[in-house]
């Protein structure tokens, strides 16, 4: 490498060749005037001009005393050059010159002699105006104290972005001396991730000149090496007169305060968000489990990364008595969602799974208490008393499980159980703010799953009364296959009324029987079953159906405000009829074979417990292959679509080839049932089939 190579390679500041020239010299106007011994104006610089009025043609070779000095002062004027030329001592000062146009001006000058290589002596005046001169000095010494005593942080990088300047408020802000900054770049002075970016940014604004306003940077510096902060930072091109480009300088306020008083605000507005939307999506249903998994799902991602639901089985099943437990608990685990896709969540307990855990864990702390169990940074210790067993505590910590979160669910006074939090991939730890948000979206959900279970219980009772009081399977009839089936609301909480009876009767007979109680609960259940009983017992008396339905009617009116429908039919397989009244009744459907579904034109009467309207039987050939479809009205009815639009779809749906009498059954409840449905089903359907001769004869 030669010395000229070596030369270049210390940097931009030192490299051979030419500069694009400052613009102080220009601003300054300095000005050059060479004399000979004599005072006689010899070299006339153009700057000159500027100063003293003068063109070079006008000074050239006259005498600068007699030109440009008033009159009285020309004798200081000539002992002093005579000092210069004499004693080569340099002489600086303003001294009032007179200008071409007549008027008496200052100027700064320096005054030194200089000898050429033939011994001859001159006098070299560089002089400046002292008003323009007086005006740079204090804009330099304002713009001095400015960066120095600012307190925004300010510093001057060159082109090749080495640090220049570096005032006392950035020393400050970075922790670093100015002495540091000198000559190295930003990435030698903070190494911290995101320094690229930056350096970006300051190459950009190099090249464009378009400035970068008000960005905000985010991270540590060697000042404070344990806390974030925030920084305004903006940029901006620096170019000399002449458009040189002299660098980029980068201004730094620390506004730390207020970014974490809007990220505080930030937070707050979605933690009020998250309660908002707990409100609108937590307990949609009276079902315990539908819930739970709705105030897990409400938590993830913005509250953890892994939600669970845990309640106490002996709350589910009224096992608990109130008062201090200290003992091994038994939890069901009803919900758990995960943000993202983790091994961690197969070490947790699956949905519907039942668990025991001592005193000594966690979650049961948190029942026991009644209080929020908070674990900001999980150890292998505190990951024991969280995971179920010893492998699944090591997979936590393989998923990286940093901080736990339990929070009872209370209702009622009542510990109902708790709502577990796991982060993995959020990186802050759980704090008092969470536990404040945790704890209040489990108040909330707690509510809404006591109602729940009290509903549910409510509910399975009311069902089990209702199943009690329906038939079983019918004996052996003759000439007649029959399939029954009950459907439970699948929206609702509550059981209704609806029944349905196959009784055998004298003579081969048999009576089929539909009927809805309007209404639902318990009341209901248990108004179906007297109905049902009253009409078994007016079956035995071999009564016409339409005097059945008067019977009950009568009965019908004393139980208080209810009232029902009901379709009471006789079958009789000697006669090869059938016999049936309607008490304000949906109409039953008869498929005769080869045709199709019909719906049976009879009257409609009046329900029961409305009194006074008479019943009609109406009678119609009942053939082998027949078929006589019996049902209620949650069969086909919805919120959405007229009666007589779901009737015909009821009998479209029948078409077809037959089907066994079980999966006909099954058929319409899929094709005509919707999840949303708040109504039970009763579903009866006979087959009329050919009796032997030992039947015939019987």
């Amino acid at each position: 490498m030669t010395a000229q190579e070596s030369f270049q390679d210390e940097g931009a500041a030192h490299r051979v060749g030419p500069s694009p020239p400052g613009g102080l010299l220009d601003l300054l106007s300095v000005s050059a005037v060479v004399l000979d011994s004599s005072g006689r104006i010899v070299f006339w610089s153009p700057q000159a001009g500027d100063v003293f009025g003068y063109t070079a043609e006008e000074a050239l070779g006259r005498y600068a005393a007699r030109l440009m000095i008033h009159e009285e002062h020309r004798e200081l004027v000539t002992k002093l050059f005579a000092e210069v030329m004499g004693t080569g001592a340099s002489w600086a000062g303003a001294f009032p010159i007179r200008h071409k146009d007549g008027s008496t001006r200052m100027v700064e000058f320096r005054n030194m002699r200089l000898l050429d290589d033939l011994g001859d002596v001159y006098a070299l005046g560089i002089a400046a105006d002292r008003a323009m001169l007086q005006r740079v000095e204090t804009k330099l010494a304002l713009s001095e104290h400015l960066v120095s005593q600012s307190p925004i942080g300010v510093s001057l990088l060159d082109t090749d972005l080495r640090y220049l300047m570096v005032n006392p408020a950035l020393e400050r802000i970075d922790g670093i001396p100015a002495t540091d900054h000198i000559g190295r770049r930003p990435r030698d002075i903070h190494p911290a991730a995101g320094i690229e970016t930056v350096e970006s940014a300051l190459r950009q604004v190099l090249v464009t000149g378009t400035p970068v306003i008000d960005q905000y940077i985010v991270g540590r510096t060697a000042a404070d090496p344990d806390n974030d902060h925030a920084w305004s930072v903006s940029y901006y091109r620096l170019e000399g007169a002449g458009g040189q480009v002299i660098g980029v300088a980068s201004s730094v306020i620390d506004v730390s305060e207020r970014h974490r008083a809007a990220t505080e605000a930030d937070r707050a507005r979605r933690r009020l968000a998250l309660i908002a939307d707990a409100a609108a999506r937590v307990g949609t249903t009276l079902e315990v489990e539908q819930t739970a998994q709705e105030l897990a799902k409400v938590a993830v991602p913005d509250l953890a990364d892994v939600a669970a639901v845990d309640v106490l089985d002996a709350v589910l099943a009224f096992r608990r008595t109130s008062g201090p437990h200290d003992g091994p608990e038994v939890f069901r685990a009803l919900a758990m969602v995960s943000a993202h896709p983790t091994e961690a969540t197969a070490a947790a307990d699956r949905v519907g799974d039942m668990a025991a855990y001592g005193p000594d864990r966690l979650i049961t702390q948190c029942v026991h208490t009644g209080q929020p169990v908070v674990v900001a940074h999980t150890g292998q210790e505190e990951l024991q008393r969280i995971a179920r067993n010893p492998d699944a505590a090591a997979v936590f910590a393989r998923a990286g499980v940093h901080s736990y979160l339990a929070v009872p669910l209370i209702a009622h006074n009542e510990v109902l159980g708790a709502f577990d939090l796991l982060r993995i991939d959020n990186p802050l730890p759980f704090d008092e703010d969470d536990v404040i948000l945790a704890g209040e979206l489990a108040a909330r959900a707690a509510v809404a799953i006591d109602n729940a279970r009290w509903h549910q219980s409510v509910r399975n009772s009311a069902e089990t009364l209702q199943r009690s009081l329906l038939p079983g399977d019918p004996p052996p009839l003759t000439g007649l296959d029959v399939a029954s089936h009950y459907q439970p609301a699948q929206a609702s909480c509550e059981v209704g009324g609806d029944w349905y009876d196959v009784i055998p009767l004298d003579g081969d007979k048999t009576a089929l029987v539909v009927g809805d109680v309007m209404g639902n609960g318990i009341d209901a259940a248990a108004a179906m079953g007297r109905l049902r009983t009253a009409t078994c017992a007016y079956a035995d008396l071999d009564l016409a159906p339409d005097e059945v339905l008067q019977h009950l009617d009568k009965i019908t009116r004393g139980l208080e405000h209810y009232i029902a429908t009901c379709l009471y039919a006789v079958y009789d397989p000697h006669q090869g009829t059938c016999h049936l009244a309607n008490a304000g009744h949906l109409p039953p459907v008869l498929i005769r074979t080869g045709h199709s579904p019909e719906l049976l034109d009879m009257p409609t009467g009046a329900p029961l417990g409305v009194g006074g309207v008479p019943f009609h039987t109406t009678a119609f050939a009942f053939d082998p292959g027949d078929r006589l479809v019996l049902y209620t009205d949650g069969l086909i009815e919805t919120r959405h679509h007229p009666i007589d639009e779901r009737l015909d779809t009821l009998l479209r749906v029948l078409e077809g080839e037959p089907r066994p009498l079980t999966d006909t059954c099954q058929w319409l409840l899929d094709n005509l049932r919707h999840p949303e449905d708040h109504d039970d089903v009763a579903l009866l359907i006979a087959r009329a089939q050919p009796i032997g001769p030992s039947e015939a004869v019987g």
